[in-house]
């Protein structure tokens, strides 16, 4: 029988019930968006608590941008995405909020953002949700903690292994 699995997971300062990750391995978590700017908009964060990318060691470095790739190819699919926006904000003067290596991926669709770059003044807060998506940043609530724990269970189906420990 596989090890357990911890119930609760910490991202920065935050604690993440097992029911809004999708992924877990050695080095690697995926998280559901507690605030999405677009539909199928998830995290990607090492397990351990770093703030900079610059603090990660070569194989946790080689585990996010590898979990990275194969999640963004999930969700460009699930999303019929015509793209992907990846990136990580390292460190505050960059826009990062949560002081823990993280990778967004964001599905985006062409015409989604009348200028492509603006998503990053989203990301950081600084800018506003397209109109399409009819929410801004101080309009952009919290999604419900049932709404998170459906597409992570979604997403983990998509997965489908969990370094063969038990997912739930």
């Amino acid at each position: 029988m596989a090890p357990s699995v911890a119930r609760k997971f910490m991202f920065g300062p935050l604690t993440i019930p097992l029911a809004q990750l999708f992924l877990l391995t050695k080095h690697t978590l995926g998280i559901v968006n507690i605030k999405p700017i677009r539909p199928g908009h998830v995290l990607v964060a090492t397990r351990r608590q770093v703030a900079r990318f610059n603090e990660l060691s070569q194989e946790e470095v080689a585990d996010l941008f590898a979990q990275g790739q194969r999640i963004s190819k999930i969700i460009e699919r699930l999303y019929s995405a015509d793209g992907l926006t990846l990136c990580i904000q390292d460190g505050g003067a960059a826009g990062q909020t949560v002081p823990h290596v993280h990778l967004h991926v964001i599905p985006r669709h062409t015409g989604d953002f009348a200028n492509s770059d603006d998503i990053y003044s989203v990301l950081d807060g600084t800018g506003q949700v397209p109109q399409q998506t009819h929410i801004d940043n101080e309009q952009r609530r919290p999604r419900s903690l049932d709404d998170m724990a459906a597409e992570a269970v979604i997403l983990r189906k998509e997965v489908g292994d969990w370094d063969n420990e038990p997912i739930v």
